[in-house]
């Protein structure tokens, strides 16, 4: 195997931490989080001691796999307050290795600059079809639960009570930095069709720009075990004759 650039190989360094299934669990569980974690919430969601929490923990952070900050619990200021506490959140840095190289994101770059380029507007409307082809797709292989199929398109879905889907994680971040509008339009395209693919009659996705988030909220998602619900009907036998 050859690596040929110093940032293939620190992702490859990085990576390889994920290996072990406790430090996977740990990561997952920051990163399925809104706010930042501390030890003790780790800890007790793996079940396993403060100490050894920690110890994984920071070696995701070294890795670059976790960003660190301190911050005192809520209500302690001034002396006397105790020490900041250590918390995690997952790191914004991306990670990819490609053997033999290969660079996906110019190619991705590519297109869009082409897309934005297009003053007939045919290339966009080729592309967003093609985004929504796919969402259909995605969504009709999640057996109707839109928040699985937008897990499965790497969007990490936080479902609320009240139907509201927002995604805290945009799978093309790092072409949308500097071609938004087309990116964004993309990716409701795609969500929607998602949406179409899995037959949820009330839900419908939009647009609502936010910093730390992709750009598409979802809303009046029906709950999966409603959509798989047959429909009530009466048996011959409950059906009375005139």
């Amino acid at each position: 195997m050859s690596l040929n650039r110093i940032g293939d190989l620190a992702s490859l360094t990085g990576l390889s931490h994920l290996d072990d299934p406790l430090r996977r669990q740990l990561y997952e569980f920051v990163t399925e989080c809104d706010g930042p974690v501390s030890r003790e919430q780790a800890a007790a969601a793996a079940s396993i001691g403060r100490t050894l929490a920690a110890y994984h923990l920071d070696k995701l952070a070294a890795a670059g796999l976790l960003t660190i900050s301190y911050q005192r619990p809520a209500g302690r200021s001034g002396p006397g307050a105790g020490r900041p506490a250590k918390l995690y959140t997952r790191a914004t840095q991306e990670m990819s290795v490609s053997v033999p190289p290969r660079d996906y994101e110019l190619l991705a770059k590519l297109l869009v600059a082409s897309v934005e380029q297009d003053a007939s507007g045919a290339v966009r409307a080729a592309v967003n079809e093609a985004a929504a082809e796919a969402g259909r797709r995605a969504g009709g292989g999640a057996g109707g639960n839109v928040v699985g199929a937008l897990r499965n398109c790497g969007y990490l879905p936080r479902a609320g009570d009240d139907g509201r889907i927002t995604l805290r994680n945009c799978p093309f971040h790092l072409v949308a930095q500097d071609h938004r509008e087309v990116v964004c339009g993309l990716n409701l395209r795609l969500v929607e069709g998602v949406i179409a693919g899995c037959g949820d009659p009330r839900a419908h996705a939009e647009l609502e720009p936010h910093p730390d988030r992709c750009c598409v909220v979802v809303h009046k998602v029906t709950p999966p075990h409603a959509q798989l619900s047959p429909p009530q009907t009466s048996s011959p036998s409950e059906t009375r004759s005139s």
